[in-house]
C-alpha cells in the first residue's frame, strides 16, 4: 500500500530482457535503506527489489505488468518516481494507492500558468475507468486531485514542488504515463455495473 507521495527520483541504469520479463536496475538515494523482497512503487508500479549493489538495486517486471503499464517505454537514463510502501501508523498524506496500474494514458496538453502547471491526459474508456471532479487520481505514482473531468480525459494542476521533485517536469504532448484510478471509485463502479 502506498500514498502517492513521491520520496525521490531514481535513474534507470540498465534494462535486461529475460524471456517475457524485464530486469531493471535503478540508482537512487534510498538504495541503502532498501532490502531484498521490499516493495517499491516505480512510476506507480509496485515492483519487488530482487538485488542490491552499491547505490543501485534491481527489480523484475513480468509480462502482465509490461503489458498494462508504460514500463516497455522506459530507457536508460530516464527518471523514475519512487515511493516505498507506507508503514502502519503513518499519515496518509496522499490517498490510498495500491501500486496496481489500471491503464496508461497520453499527455495531450501542458501549460505553465504563472507558478503552476496544468496537464491534461487522455485515456481509453474501454476498461470502464472514470474520474470525477475533485476526486483522486494517481499519475506515474503521484497522488493528485482531478480539476477537470471528462468522459475520456482529465486535467491536474501541479505545484512547483511536485514539478521539481517528480518526473512531471519531463512530460510533454504524447508522453505515455501510468494511471491508477481511485480504489473506492473502482468498487463503486463495479457495484453499479453488477446491479444493471
Amino acid at each position: 500500500m502506498f500514498t502517492g507521495i513521491i520520496e525521490t527520483l531514481g535513474t534507470i541504469e540498465d534494462i535486461q530482457k529475460d524471456k517475457d520479463n524485464l530486469h531493471i536496475t535503478i540508482e537512487s538515494a534510498i538504495t541503502n535503506e532498501l532490502k531484498i523482497d521490499q516493495s517499491v512503487a516505480h512510476n506507480g508500479i509496485c515492483l519487488t527489489v530482487v538485488a542490491i549493489k552499491d547505490n543501485s538495486y534491481t527489480v523484475t517486471a513480468i509480462g502482465e505488468t509490461i503489458q498494462k503499464t508504460n514500463i516497455s517505454h522506459w530507457n536508460i537514463g530516464d527518471a523514475v518516481n519512487l515511493e516505498r510502501a507506507m508503514r502502519l501508523g503513518d499519515r496518509l498524506d496522499g490517498h490510498i494507492v495500491q501500486g496496481h496500474v489500471d491503464q496508461t494514458a497520453r499527455c495531450i496538453y501542458t501549460q505553465e500558468t504563472n507558478g503552476s502547471w496544468i496537464y491534461t491526459f487522455e485515456y481509453d474508456t474501454a476498461l470502464n475507468n472514470l474520474t470525477i471532479e475533485k476526486g483522486s487520481i494517481t499519475v506515474n505514482g503521484v497522488s493528485l486531485t482531478v480539476v477537470d473531468s471528462k468522459r475520456n480525459q482529465f486535467s491536474v494542476a501541479i505545484i512547483p514542488y511536485t514539478h521539481q521533485h517528480t518526473n512531471f517536469n519531463t512530460f510533454k504532448t504524447g508522453t505515455l504515463i501510468n494511471l491508477e484510478f481511485d480504489v473506492i471509485g473502482k468498487y463503486v463502479t463495479r457495484l453499479h455495473q453488477n446491479k444493471m
